[in-house]
């Protein structure tokens, strides 16, 4: 789950990383928790479309939900290491 720090290079290379592009987020915040009046442990940068949500480490998880609701991939922290970037459908950091 985000938040994860180890890379798991012995796993080989992510694919998923292909689809990766530099866009920029929507937002510094994540709009689902600010509609609900509740906060966030990470943010965590969609790097399909750009959208921007709280952590695994969060209550309401809406950066896997956004994943689910997707299918996009891969998303990168906002917050602690900028190139940290954690891949939904193999469950590791790439």
């Amino acid at each position: 789950m985000p938040g994860a720090t180890q890379l798991r290079s012995d796993l080989g290379p992510c694919d998923h990383l292909c689809g990766a592009r530099a866009i920029k987020p929507h937002s510094t915040q994540c709009l689902a928790c600010l509609d609900r009046g509740c906060g966030w442990v990470g943010l965590w940068r969609c790097l399909s479309c750009g959208w921007v949500a709280c952590s695994d480490d969060s209550p309401n998880q809406h950066a896997k939900a956004h994943y689910q609701e997707t299918d996009h991939p891969v998303a990168v922290s906002l917050e602690h290491d900028h190139r940290q970037r954690w891949c939904y459908v193999h469950q590791r950091t790439v």
